[in-house]
């Protein structure tokens, strides 16, 4: 079942619902999902909008074609209209973006419209909770162009996770015999010192004005010490550091919050990319050349 909006929806209405309806959420991966599909024809790229995220995120200026990652921005709005509804089982709350994939098959023209769609692709179990996958889509003249797949994970209070940790919900490492030399790490490329108005620049750049990103004081009411960065800025900040090809396929997975302020170092060598923090992995993706 699709329904198709005449506009884009505001996030922070959307928030605010998110909020109030989700200590009335139990999550359990045989939950139903919204059989809904929004879909927003006629989109339009907001060049100012545009620019300033590129600048955050450090890709260049002005350039004809979006940026990879620019796609999830316009999509989001749509996502969370079905993620803070009463149908959609995981509460907004405490709710974690694990991963993203996309694949994008050519460039997007950033003057371009586009008709975005979003559908819930399915619950699934996860050694710690429950976790959704959201499905992104943007078309022009009818063809696809772009897609990615975000995972969100809603973890399980004591009484829902008694007995999870032995579950195979995720797949095991490969084994390693006991004497295997330890896998390479990716070489360090690149130091950032991240500022702390990294989280409010990339929210006003994006709309994601979610309160754990702002400041120190509404990130504390979240169980956080500082203000976190946005995961799709860490994975956006990254591929802004690679030689991207216009038809290609993107994978990352957002391992620990990164503190605002604060130092990271950027890894990569070929389409392998980390951000770490010390000896700590917060973000660790790929990039592939797509097939013709």
């Amino acid at each position: 079942m699709s329904d198709t909006l005449t506009s884009s929806p505001g996030l922070g209405p959307l928030l605010a619902r998110g909020a109030l309806l989700s200590p009335l959420k139990r999550p359990r991966p045989d939950a139903a999902v919204p059989a809904t599909r929004l879909v927003l024809p006629g989109v339009r790229v907001d060049l100012a909008r545009l620019a300033a995220y590129e600048r955050v995120c450090g890709f260049a200026t002005g350039a004809d074609a979006l940026p990879v990652t620019y796609p999830h921005v316009l999509g989001f709005p749509l996502a969370m209209r079905i993620m803070t509804g009463r149908s959609f089982p995981l509460p907004l709350l405490g709710l974690v973006h694990t991963s993203i994939e996309i694949t994008r098959r050519s460039e997007l023209a950033a003057t371009a419209a586009y008709e975005l769609a979003v559908h819930v692709a399915g619950l699934a179990p996860h050694r710690r909770g429950t976790e959704a996958t959201v499905v992104t889509e943007a078309r022009t003249e009818g063809s696809l162009v772009w897609e990615s797949r975000s995972t969100y994970l809603a973890r399980h209070g004591r009484r829902n996770q008694k007995n999870r940790d032995h579950t195979t919900d995720t797949p095991a490492a490969p084994h390693r015999p006991p004497d295997a030399k330890p896998l390479p790490a990716l070489p360090s490329l690149a130091e950032w010192r991240l500022a702390g108005d990294v989280g409010r620049r990339y929210g006003a750049a994006s709309g994601d004005r979610n309160p754990i990103h702002l400041s120190p004081l509404t990130a504390r009411l979240f169980g956080f010490p500082r203000a976190i960065a946005h995961g799709m800025w860490t994975v956006a900040r990254c591929l802004a550091a690679q030689q991207v090809d216009a038809s290609v396929y993107v994978r990352a997975e957002f391992k620990a919050p990164v503190l605002l302020p604060g130092t990271v170092t950027y890894a990569a060598d070929g389409g392998c990319f980390e951000l770490r923090g010390g000896e700590r992995v917060h973000l660790s993706g790929e990039t592939r050349a797509l097939s013709d």
